[in-house]
């Protein structure tokens, strides 16, 4: 499966989650310790619509994410973003995404908004009590996309990423994600 249709698909299951966590209490603690359940919920939308007007931008630079306001349980503007990401990609991944001073190409950027939302599903789902299932498919694109960027830079003690955790063999493709990303598998 291409970046572009795992990354459209996660995002519409992302919405689902937002609309079924609507009644979790905001200050509920996440397995991203940076987040309770509003504080993630303000990061996936601020971020989502910062990468999406950068790839509709014509110049390619993402707005600020912090000037965006979540409406309600924010699944109404995550589902807004993927539809205007429908409408370019594949297209706009050619090009590389401005976020801030630095560029990324615009490939690998998909490829990290995926993990990125992969993992924040499973955050907020296991917040708020609910299943998170995204593809096999997707989440085997993030499971050879990930390791790239979880280098001694980002993972480790005090890090943006706590060290892997380890799984079993038998583990799922998203016990195997979450584990790499230094989350805790187990509900």
């Amino acid at each position: 499966m291409d970046t572009s249709t795992a990354l459209i698909r996660t995002l519409d299951q992302l919405a689902d989650l937002l609309d079924q966590a609507a009644g979790t209490p905001p200050n509920s603690p996440t397995p991203c310790t940076d987040f309770d359940i509003a504080e993630l919920r303000n990061h996936i939308v601020g971020w989502l619509t910062a990468f999406t007007d950068g790839y509709t931008a014509d110049d390619h630079t993402c707005s600020d994410p912090n000037a965006v306001t979540v409406e309600g349980s924010g699944a109404d503007q995550v589902r807004a973003a993927a539809a205007r990401l429908r409408q370019v990609l594949p297209d706009a991944l050619a090009h590389p995404l401005k976020i801030g001073e630095a560029g990324m190409p615009g490939d690998m950027a998909a490829s990290m908004i995926l993990w990125e939302y992969q993992m924040h599903g499973w955050d907020l789902a296991q917040a708020a009590g609910l299943d998170w299932a995204p593809d096999d498919d997707t989440l085997e694109a993030s499971l050879k996309f990930a390791p790239a960027m979880l280098t001694t830079d980002f993972q480790g003690e005090g890090k943006a990423f706590a060290p892997a955790v380890p799984v079993a063999e038998s583990a799922s493709p998203l016990e195997r994600l979450v584990g790499l990303s230094g989350r805790q598998p187990m509900r």
